[in-house]
């Protein structure tokens, strides 16, 4: 069985470290601990088959540009983020729905979310037992160090 390992945006983006930075490679953009880590953590375990979920763009493939600074949560709906129907179709259109497994790294609203659009494949949330973003990142750590997918 395929395996997808859905990798969470972030608030830190490329553009706050450097604003002249123009369309920036999806794998470049998201420059927070935790994105990073959870970025280093699939192209460990899963390197030609991972993506982002961004809550403006949707599942966004490491290649894929993304164009300049935003700032969209799927926390703050005022900010209009990408819809369960939005993302129903980019699962399609971007072939995601050729995995059988899908593994979902990130906090709630992103296990939510990949559950809505993702509830015919079998679903692995590895952190979702986690107290926090530091249980996560800890967990991550291990994993990446010991050579072992959580």
């Amino acid at each position: 069985m395929k395996t997808l390992c859905v990798v969470p945006c972030g608030n830190k983006k490329i553009w706050d470290k450097n604003p002249n930075a123009g369309p920036t490679k999806a794998k470049y953009v998201y420059i927070g601990p935790f994105a990073k880590k959870c970025r280093e953590y699939a192209m460990r375990f899963y390197p030609s088959s991972w993506c982002i979920l961004s809550a403006k763009y949707g599942f966004l493939f490491p290649n894929d540009i993304v164009p300049g600074p935003y700032n969209v949560s799927f926390n703050d709906r005022k900010a209009n983020p990408i819809t369960t129907k939005e993302l129903s179709a980019q699962v399609k259109e971007k072939e995601l729905d050729r995995y059988g497994q899908i593994v979902i790294l990130g906090g709630k609203n992103y296990v939510e979310m990949a559950n809505r659009v993702f509830s015919s494949k079998e679903i692995l949330t590895p952190l979702s037992n986690c107290k926090g973003i530091g249980y996560m990142m800890g967990k991550l750590n291990d994993a990446i160090k010991k050579g072992v997918p959580l």
